[in-house]
């Protein structure tokens, strides 16, 4: 293994000197009645609903071991709510800049960390800003929605040597680690194929055509905003990188025709001022939610931005239903679909092997309205998520299902630890993710975006090379002795 191999995996591991001197991710060790460590110091740039998980783990669940000393956004009213949110919480509120003065703030605020939780489009930005700089930095998924902006980053992490962490909330909920070392211990042996179907409800499914994500130039379309998730899930429970991608996807559902169809005389600008939002079960009331109206309703003056556009507008360009086929470096084959329109909300997942197969479903709850939790957690349903076992030629069994309650099925708080507490345990499943799991992420949602265009193969080294291997657990070998199953 290499020099930067290894330090990568001992990234978040190292003592607190090391990690002062270095400037590495996270806060480390533990006080001393002589000299008590100081607050390791971040700032973060885009201070909209995503921010909130981090400003709340650094203003309330780490502290005061951790501090915001700046944020920047564009919008000069939601800076206001971050600082207010500092003083409800105790704390000392950061320094406030607008985005044109980032480099200031890095300047004057000397972080240590850059979180990174602006519209994706423009992650690279503050990315590769903030490694020039000398900060390390966390960034929110999707790590970029482009190969060229990929390649960028990945160029800049060489270059200056600093540390990149992308947030992959996902691994860390319970029930998927779970699914990761059953795949591990080999139960089914090696895996030979995934049959993947994610599926979004009206509720969370439309709001993503409401908002900037509507548009691929901000999110890449759901191929990369939503499904890096899914994507990066597969690539860390298989050990493996994707390949080549065969691809289709189309948008029915969220149209102007559609909204025709379903009685209305066409679609509107937005449902606070639609004269039609009485018969439309498509409406959002922000003004209800107190969290959008705080941070989004009350400062529109500032921006311009609506969060509650119609999703039957005509100017959307992302689709609602894509359906892949991708290859993997493992000879893996994954079929895999996503629907935005769909009567639940959660997925299918089965991986067939050599000694059997696994199947994982879960189910979740999800609610825009006055319910915030709900609408941003995503709970989920107990009797709607499931882990089973299939064994070749024997019993069918059903592993119970770890559940947790919090945020995205409770790997929210477990990946809030993994990034701020002065002590992580040892993971086994190799969780965080770095720039090379962050590319590989998304390039099967870019590539699928190519054949949706070009409705040919495409192969991920012709969208971006050198990327390096990620840190992945050690999977069930393809030439290991199987056993005879029985004969019956």
């Amino acid at each position: 293994m290499s020099d930067d191999a290894l330090s990568r995996r001992d990234f978040g591991k190292k003592s607190a000197s090391a990690l002062l001197a270095a400037g590495a991710l996270g806060p480390q060790g533990r006080a001393t009645a002589a000299t008590p460590p100081r607050a390791h110091r971040y700032a973060i740039v885009g201070v909209g609903h995503r921010s909130h998980l981090y400003q709340t783990a650094i203003q309330k669940t780490y502290a005061p071991a951790v501090e915001l000393v700046g944020a920047c956004d564009t919008n000069a009213g939601r800076l206001n709510v971050a600082a207010d949110f500092a003083r409800k919480a105790g704390r000392e509120p950061p320094r406030t800049y607008l985005a044109r003065d980032f480099d200031k703030m890095i300047a004057e605020t000397k972080p240590e960390v850059v979180i990174v939780t602006t519209i994706d489009g423009f992650h690279d930005e503050y990315i590769c800003r903030a490694l020039t700089l000398g900060c390390d930095v966390i960034t929110e998924k999707p790590m970029t929605i482009d190969a060229d902006k990929c390649r960028r980053i990945l160029d800049t992490r060489r270059a200056t040597g600093r540390h990149l962490r992308v947030a992959f909330n996902y691994r860390y909920t319970p029930v998927r680690t779970q699914v990761k070392e059953l795949l591990m211990s080999g139960v089914i042996g090696d895996v030979l194929s995934v049959d993947f179907h994610w599926v979004l409800d009206t509720h969370h499914g439309a709001d993503y055509f409401r908002r900037w994500h509507s548009q691929k130039k901000f999110s890449g379309g759901l191929m990369v905003h939503k499904a890096t998730h899914h994507f990066d899930l597969v690539n860390w429970w298989l050990s493996a990188v994707p390949v080549s991608v065969r691809a289709s996807g189309k948008r029915d559902f969220y149209t102007p025709a559609m909204a025709k169809r379903l009685g209305l005389s066409g679609p509107h600008e937005r449902c606070r001022t639609c004269p039609e939002k009485g018969k439309c079960a498509f409406e959002l009331d922000i003004s209800k939610v107190p969290e959008l109206k705080t941070l989004y309703l009350d400062n529109e003056q500032y921006d311009g931005y609506f969060r509650d556009r119609c999703v039957f507008r005509p100017d959307i360009d992302i689709e609602d239903s894509m359906s892949l086929v991708v290859t993997y470096d493992n000879d893996v084959l994954m079929s895999y679909s996503l629907t935005a329109f769909a009567g639940w909300e959660g997925y299918v997942i089965t991986f067939n092997g050599t000694k059997g197969r696994l199947e994982h479903k879960m189910e979740e709850s999800v609610v825009l309205g006055p319910d915030v939790k709900n609408a941003t957690g995503r709970s989920l349903k107990a009797d709607g998520t499931y882990v089973r076992v299939y064994p070749v030629r024997r019993p069918a069994y059903e592993v119970t299902a770890r559940t947790s309650e919090g945020g995205h099925g409770g790997g929210d708080e477990v990946m809030l630890a993994d990034l701020f507490a002065a002590e992580r345990p040892a993971d086994p499943t190799l969780r965080a993710a770095d720039e090379r799991s962050g590319a590989y992420s998304i390039l099967t949602g870019i590539a699928a975006n190519h054949c949706f265009i070009s409705g040919q193969t495409t192969k991920i080294a012709d969208l971006v090379g050198n990327i390096g291997r990620p840190d992945y657990s050690p999977m069930p070998g393809s030439s290991a002795a199987l056993g005879m199953p029985p004969k019956v």
